[in-house]
């Protein structure tokens, strides 16, 4: 069982205070992705545990392809220099970007920023070649070619990259709640209102499901009847932050902090980590958490979630979409179709998580304890590197 990185690399700004890691957790047929996340709070343990999270969500798309990575920046993804930190933490790393690792977007940055970087700096970065070795196969070019396009292709209002986790991750809700008995109209709580939060919010609600709140950096907005999420995602001005102009008169706001007081059914956190601790994880007024986010609920709240019976349906399960996607187009393991993507991903969820909740039934084990059985990482390999040395 792997329980450490591969490799974790540490980066120091020369302009700003800015400081940034880059962990691979596993090489695959020498190759390893993730998100790159630009935030003030983000360490270098969190990096490790995120790529960590990759590793087994590679696992969990069943992927024989890619091993798990995860970059990280600690600085303010307001201010107006944030891309021109990103370009010289890019720079810094273009040698393991060159030999078979891949970052795309994750928090405070968008997957076309990253993208539109890549390009400015000409450094290949995602879709990369997935390893030198596949680089004059017809299927994996034409592949390749197949991915750009789906920064355009048009899904339910989004585009397919920013939709696809939200509409998995609603999928994982809606199958955790029908394998615990639950019926229809239950009530939602998402806790992120960026890609994620606003795919798995039109989906719950296209489902029948009640967003009474949601919450993004600046407020919460509740309303005990549901909210207007069409309306709502429709208003955003700002990606990731709702528009309180185009509140309802009937809907209440409330500190984005408040989120631990409200009583629903379900809970959905869809943005930071480490949100459902042991501080809170007592008073927590649910039936279900389904983890959007990467790693929202800390080893210590899963256990007191547990002795409460409140399941917690793992993120790595959860949010593989994107992960999935960037797998199976490059390899035509399925048609490009935006619907049929869609439910490839969403399939793959739901049958996980139903297994998941037989192995709790016959082993007595959490569903995360069951995740990390059914999903192990494949064991690293050495990077792609060509090298020329003096000894070969």
């Amino acid at each position: 069982m792997l329980n450490k990185p591969y490799i974790v690399i540490e980066w120091n700004d020369t302009e700003t205070d800015a400081v940034g890691w880059l962990c691979c957790f596993n090489f695959v047929s020498n190759y390893c992705s993730g998100g790159l996340r630009v935030h003030e709070t983000v360490t270098r343990e969190e990096v490790i545990k995120l790529a960590t999270g990759m590793g087994y969500k590679y696992a969990a798309c069943h992927s024989k392809v890619g091993g798990g990575a995860k970059a990280g920046i600690r600085y303010d993804n307001t201010k107006p220099d944030k891309l021109e930190v990103v370009k010289r933490f890019l720079l810094a790393i273009a040698p393991y970007l060159e030999n078979g690792v891949s970052l795309g977007g994750d928090l405070g940055i968008g997957y076309g920023q990253v993208m539109d970087l890549y390009k400015e700096l000409a450094i290949p970065g995602v879709p990369h070649l997935v390893a030198k070795k596949y680089e004059s196969d017809p299927k994996i070019i034409q592949g390749l070619k197949d991915n750009d396009t789906l920064f355009d292709m048009p899904y339910r209002g989004f585009v397919m990259y920013d939709a696809i986790t939200g509409y998995g991750a609603a999928a994982g809700l809606d199958e955790s709640w029908k394998q615990m008995g639950g019926g229809p109209g239950a009530t939602v709580m998402i806790q992120g209102f960026g890609a994620v939060g606003t795919g798995a919010a039109r989906c719950l609600s296209e489902m029948g499901y009640k967003v009474v709140a949601i919450s993004d950096a600046n407020c919460m907005v509740y309303c005990e009847n549901g909210l207007d999420v069409d309306l709502l995602i429709n208003s955003v001005k700002d990606r990731g932050y709702l528009n309180q102009e185009a509140f309802l008169p009937e809907y209440q706001v409330m500190k984005n902090t408040q989120w631990e007081e409200i009583a629903c059914d379900i809970f959905m956190p869809a943005a930071l980590d480490g949100v459902i601790n042991e501080k809170n994880a007592e008073k927590l007024q649910f039936k279900l958490i389904v983890e959007a986010a990467n790693i929202p609920t800390t080893p210590e709240a899963d256990v007191i979630l547990e002795r409460r019976n409140i399941p917690v349906a793992p993120d790595f399960i959860v949010n593989l979409g994107a992960t999935r996607l960037c797998d199976a187009v490059p390899f035509g393991l399925i048609p490009l179709e935006p619907q049929a993507l869609v439910d490839d991903s969403q399939n793959i969820i739901r049958d996980h998580i139903s297994n998941l909740f037989r192995m709790k039934k016959e082993q007595g084990i959490t569903l995360r304890e069951a995740a990390r059985i059914r999903c192990q990482p494949l064991p690293s390999e050495a990077p792609d590197v060509d090298w020329q040395g003096k000894n070969k």
